[in-house]
C-alpha cells in the first residue's frame, strides 16, 4: 500500500474529480464546476464574480470565462455591480433555479460511494484530517 500522503491526496482529489466531472456532465448536462458555482450563487445571490473566484480557488479569469459559459446556458445573469460600474454580480436564473434540485441526489450518490466500507469513527478519522489540511495551508 502506498503511503505517500501528498501523492495520494493529489491523485484521490484528481480521480474525484473526475469521475464526478462526467456525472455531472452525463446526468445534468453541466460541469461540476458550473455546479459548484450554482451552490455557491443560490447561497449568496448577488454574490460579485471574485466572491465566486475565492470560493472556488479560481482566478478571475477563469470565473470570468466559466460565467460565461453558464450564462449562454440560461443558468446564471451577470449585472453590473452599483458601487463598481468594473464588476459584475451573479444571479440564478429561473433555469438555474429548477435544475438546482436535481443536483442534491447526484451529491448524495457520491458521499455514498465515498463512504462505503468505512466505519463512522474512520470518516470521522478522514473529516477530521482533511479540516487539518484544509485549515494548515489556508
Amino acid at each position: 500500500m502506498d503511503n505517500r500522503l501528498f501523492f495520494l491526496m493529489n491523485m484521490a482529489q484528481h480521480r474525484m474529480f473526475k469521475y464526478t466531472d462526467n456525472q455531472c456532465e452525463a446526468q445534468l448536462g453541466i460541469s461540476v464546476t458550473q455546479v459548484a458555482a450554482m451552490l455557491f450563487v443560490a447561497k449568496q445571490e448577488g454574490c460579485l464574480q471574485k466572491e465566486l473566484s475565492g470560493a472556488l480557488g479560481l482566478n478571475n479569469s477563469a470565473v470570468t470565462g466559466l460565467a460565461g459559459r453558464m450564462e449562454k446556458k440560461g443558468l446564471i445573469t451577470r449585472q453590473p455591480c452599483e458601487q463598481d460600474g468594473r464588476a459584475s454580480r451573479l444571479y440564478l436564473t429561473e433555469t438555474g433555479r429548477k435544475q438546482l434540485p436535481a443536483v442534491f441526489p447526484l451529491l448524495k450518490e457520491l458521499n455514498t460511494i465515498l463512504t462505503e466500507d468505512f466505519s463512522e469513527a474512520e470518516i470521522n478519522t478522514v473529516i477530521r484530517f482533511l479540516n487539518h489540511v484544509s485549515n494548515r495551508f489556508s
